[in-house]
């Protein structure tokens, strides 16, 4: 019997139980132990205030070192580009759609001043540089949640991630899609992580090597700026032959974006990320990175 880790969320229980359907199919038994952590506790403060790395992954992989589960799924853009020694990512399943959604409202049709909710920076900072006027507010709690408080009226609209919407079932909810030249997706947005102990494992046979290599580039970028997964960073790499990465810096208040973009071979993933994040950091993205540390 192998015993995967989840938090207790509507979302993250619906992608336990996905993994756990395609590992039956695979012959392996498994049951899910549901794991609260710092970032479920943490309720009444915007995630970019916290300021520690692994909210959403720390208890998990405690479990994971103690032994007593032998998988984790998380959401990818959860997790710190570094892992406790003895934890491996053995698995990205075929990632899901990366873009940012708007329920409530599409974007060029909110008012002036009009109410947005959202818990990450990386969303406001670049609403700000979209939109200077909105009155950018914090939303927190879990999918269904948010969509009750939009429901309300706390919010004119609210930022979520598209995957999230699709699993659960409200694709329909959505408004507008943001394309990621306009709202570039946090690193790993849409993909989920099996995170094991290091050794063999089924769980290996859920990899998906196009995904695999755009996460690489991805968190090989994040790791060079030196970010967790609540700071002002977004990227997003495709696969169409090559390996296009394209990347985003945005200062808080959205009066500063530095965007650029790098391609290369697949195989050459993780070397196309750091190399994009050296650029970013030396066309000002570091001033920014240490203000927001700060």
């Amino acid at each position: 019997m192998l015993v995967i880790g989840s938090r207790g969320s509507q979302l993250a229980l619906w992608q336990a139980r996905w993994v756990q359907s395609r590992l039956a199919e695979l012959g392996q038994e498994t049951r899910i132990e549901i794991i609260h952590t710092t970032g479920d506790r943490i309720q009444d403060v915007a995630l970019s205030m916290v300021g520690t790395k692994g909210l959403f992954t720390k208890e998990i992989e405690e479990a994971l070192l103690l032994g007593t589960i032998d998988a984790a799924v998380h959401s990818l853009k959860d997790m710190p580009t570094d892992l406790p020694e003895g934890l491996a990512l053995a698995a990205f399943p075929a990632r899901e759609d990366v873009r940012d959604a708007l329920v409530g409202c599409q974007l060029a049709e909110l008012p002036l001043h009009a109410r947005v909710g959202t818990s990450s920076l990386r969303r406001s900072a670049q609403l700000r540089a979209l939109r200077p006027d909105l009155d950018l507010r914090n939303i927190r709690g879990n999918v269904d949640t948010r969509l009750r408080k939009l429901d309300e009226g706390q919010y004119d609209a609210i930022v979520l991630a598209a995957a999230g919407l699709h699993r659960l079932g409200w694709a329909d909810r959505i408004t507008e899609y943001l394309e990621p030249d306009v709202m570039c997706p946090a690193v790993g947005q849409g993909a989920l992580a099996i995170e094991t102990r290091v050794g063999p494992t089924v769980c290996s046979q859920l990899d998906h090597p196009t995904t695999r290599a755009c996460i690489t580039a991805e968190r090989a970028l994040l790791a060079t700026l030196g970010g967790g997964c609540q700071v002002p960073i977004g990227a997003h790499a495709r696969l169409d032959g090559a390996l296009r990465l394209a990347a985003v810096i945005v200062s808080p208040d959205g009066a500063r974006v530095i965007r650029r973009s790098a391609s290369g071979a697949p195989e050459q993933a993780s070397e196309i990320g750091h190399e994009l994040g050296l650029e970013l950091l030396a066309a000002g993205g570091k001033e920014i990175l240490e203000a927001v540390y700060a």
